[in-house]
Order: structure tokens, then sequence, then C-alpha cells
């Protein structure tokens, strides 16, 4: 590490709070996600600076559509980061690459998660988490099989009517069996976990339209990280539609930044319980266009590397 890194490491990062070896960083994608991922950093978790002049740092290689939708990146014990997407509208797997840098990146992989199940229309918004008790990577993702569940078939868009699943893997190389996640009776997508000191919080969108929209975020919690998760909490967002939920423990406050679709802008919410919610949108500065993104933390001394090169 150069001299001037290491003043930024060791002088910078602390004056905005920000432990030497926990940067906030953000994934998203933009448009209908051809061009890739996209990646901001925010020194307060409110204002987030767009890196690269918010060009693609990775253009999507596999699936049929081609594309990268909700690129969803964690930090794992191996030092690695790994990155799951949305690879179109109609896949029945979901993309996957890693890197040691978020710049460089390896082979983009095509992980054929529903491939089993014939009539499966989609595999969405997939997050990836990792198990410290198992010591396994948990990916899970939103999938509608038309007529498993006949009793919502009709409350969503087009006949859409998911349903969360996930597989665990040590390698990225060999996948446990599809198995359901979360099932409380509605037509549900958009989930992100959270651990905390002994529960996790499974944050996720009710994607009811019909008779009623809901169209908003929830929670809901489990003892360990596959469940069975609680039935779902009362509404945390307002009169409008959010998706895309993503949250980060900032301080005492725990935000969650979601993705307010149809005023194309971002949204937030804090709490210092999960259980009483304060609207913070007007506290936070997204660049135009970003879409459903994932809130993650960068080691100190990466994160210098990458903002000094792109910001």
């Amino acid at each position: 590490m150069n001299f001037k890194r290491l003043l930024f490491v060791f002088l910078v990062l602390p004056l905005f709070g920000i432990a030497q070896n926990d940067v906030l960083f953000f994934s998203y994608f933009k448009g209908n996600g051809e061009d890739g991922l996209h990646l901001a950093y925010s020194n307060d978790g409110y204002k987030w600076n767009t890196l690269k002049n918010d060009e693609s740092f990775l253009t999507p290689a596999v699936g049929e559509s081609v594309l990268m939708r909700d690129p969803c990146i964690i930090f794992g014990p191996d030092k690695q980061f790994h990155m799951v997407w949305t690879a179109g509208w109609t896949e029945k797997g979901i993309g996957y690459a890693s890197s040691k840098d978020l710049i460089t990146w390896s082979e983009q992989k095509y992980i054929p998660v529903m491939e089993h199940e014939a009539t499966a229309r989609n595999c969405w918004a997939p997050e990836i988490v990792y198990d410290d008790e198992e010591k396994q990577y948990m990916i899970f993702w939103s999938t509608t099989i038309p007529g498993r569940f006949p009793e919502t078939d009709a409350i969503g868009d087009d006949g859409y009517n998911h349903r969360m699943y996930y597989v665990t893997t040590n390698d990225f190389e060999t996948f446990s069996d599809t198995k359901l996640l979360y099932d409380r009776g509605f037509n549900v997508i958009d989930g992100s976990i959270l651990k905390l000191k002994n529960k996790y919080v499974l944050f996720l969108k009710d994607e009811t339209r019909w008779p009623d929209p809901e169209k908003n975020i929830r929670w809901a919690t489990a003892t360990t990280i596959t469940g069975p998760y609680s039935d779902a909490s009362e509404p945390i967002t307002g009169n409008y539609w959010a998706e895309g939920p993503t949250c980060i423990k900032s301080g005492d406050k725990y935000i969650v930044y979601f993705d307010k679709y149809r005023k194309k802008e971002m949204g937030a919410v804090e709490s210092s319980d999960l259980k009483n919610w304060k609207d913070i949108s007007e506290k936070i500065s997204f660049t135009g266009g970003v879409r459903h993104g994932t809130v993650f933390k960068v080691p100190g001394n990466i994160a210098a590397k990458i903002i000094e090169q792109y910001k």
C-alpha cells in the first residue's frame, strides 16, 4: 500500500466515522441491467458517491437475456467478494462471479437453481449471505411456479405468484437441492437478510397487486438463517410502491434502503429497535437512475484502492 493510500485509510476514513476496515459500498444496476454492475460508496450511509463516472464495472455475459439486474455482493471469510444477480426476466437460473478487489472479476457462471422445475417462470432478485454457524453460503431468490400456491395465483401482476427459495454451497461449484425459504400465504419477493446477535431478520416485499395493492416492505425473523421465518410485520414503508430492500446497521440505527420504482428514486427508513420506523428519504442522496441495490461493507485497504482509482 502506498503512502497516499495509507493516509486515506488511517486518517481520512476515521474523520467520517467509518472504521478503517468498514467502508460502505452500494451495488446497483441501471436501465434494464444491460451494461452490468455499478458501484457507489458512502462515508456516512446518507450521501452516496458514484464510482467510475457511474460506468459499469462488469458487463453481463450469462443467461439467455444477458442482463445483470439486482446485483448483490458480500465479502466472505475467504477474502473474496461474491456476487449474484438476476440474469434475465425468464431465466431458470442466476448469475454468479467473484472478485478480490471489485475491479477484476472471475469468469461469470450461470447457476441453474430452478431448472428442475419445468414450469418455473423466473428467478428474480437473488441475494447471498454467509452462514457462520454452518460455515457455508446461502443463495436465495424468488420464483413463480404456476399452480404451486393456487390460493394466491390471482393476486399478482401478470399471473406472477412468487415464493422464496434457497440453495447452500461451500465452493460455488456444488450446490444443495433447492428448498422453500419463505411462504406465509402471500406473493413475496426481494428478500434481504440481516444477521443480529441472536436472530436473523428477513426484509421482504409484499408483492400483492389484487384486489388491493400492497407493494411495500416488511420484515420477518428466525433463529436460524434458513428459517422457519415468522409472519411478516406491518409495512415499514409509506404510501408509495417500494421494492429491493437492503439493510445496514450504522451505530445504533438500522437503515433500510429501497427502490421507489414508480417515482424513479431511492428511499430509506431508519429505526433503533426494528419496530418503529422513520422515513429518512430526504436525508439520502444517490445519483439518478439507481435501481435495486445492495449495501455491503468493504475492507478499508480495498476501498481505498478502488476509491482512489475511480472516484
